[in-house]
């Protein structure tokens, strides 16, 4: 099974062909199609790190809905003082459906070409 790394905002995400994940609030509207930003791209023969190879990695993910994070709560308190502060926060977040990782020829990699140097010694 093949799995990608991706980046979405400032965070990076593992992802592989029909995953669900969550991340921060992204600006595309529902049903939108995006293409993800990878950072590795590994079947079960090859791993795809550099460059120049990973511009022929296409992911690609569909905007399935907006949410709202779990409520977090915080509480700020100084003893003896009287102070006491409480406070709530919930993140917004979109909800993004893997649709595809593909490796267009050429996106061979690091490991063909070590491949191509063993049989060439």
């Amino acid at each position: 099974m093949s799995y990608a790394i991706v980046r979405v905002g400032n965070k990076q995400y593992r992802v592989e062909e029909g995953d669900s994940i969550v991340v921060d609030r992204l600006s595309a509207s529902e049903g939108e199609k995006l293409e993800l930003e990878p950072l590795l791209f590994a079947d079960g023969e090859q791993a795809v790190f550099e460059r120049p190879a990973l511009g022929n990695v296409k992911v690609q993910a569909t905007v399935t809905g907006h949410e709202r994070g779990k409520k977090i709560h915080g509480l700020k308190f100084k003893p003896k003082r009287g102070y006491k502060r409480r406070y709530g926060h919930r993140s917004d977040l979109t909800r993004l459906e893997i649709g595809s990782i593909k490796a267009q020829a050429g996106a061979s990699g690091r490991a063909k070409k070590t491949q191509e140097d063993e049989d060439g010694s």
